[in-house]
């Protein structure tokens, strides 16, 4: 009896865990197919705000003088700026 109190539990555990992938295979999840422009603008911005926090520690850590961060920062905040413009731009084109 345990025994089968036990299989019933397994059953209906792996019945509920299972249920996102069955909605997915009945299309009840729908994917976003993202436009490769955004995406390569997106992995662009992480990039470059690694960039900028690379010099900013790089600041702290004296390997940088605060006149040069100065002027990396500013440009790194440039380039920042314009790949969020071109992100924007690229969204909106890429939206139905």
């Amino acid at each position: 009896m345990e025994i089968l109190i036990a299989l019933v539990l397994l059953l209906v555990l792996a019945w509920f865990v299972s249920a996102p992938l069955r909605r997915a295979a009945r299309g009840g999840v729908k994917e976003r197919s993202e436009d490769p422009r955004v995406a390569e603008l997106e992995a662009r911005k992480e990039a470059k705000y690694r960039e900028i926090r690379d010099a900013e520690l790089d600041r702290a850590q004296g390997k940088l003088s605060e006149e040069d961060w100065r002027r990396a920062d500013a440009e790194l905040r440039r380039e920042a700026i314009q790949i969020l413009r071109d992100l924007d731009r690229a969204r909106e084109t890429a939206e139905p």
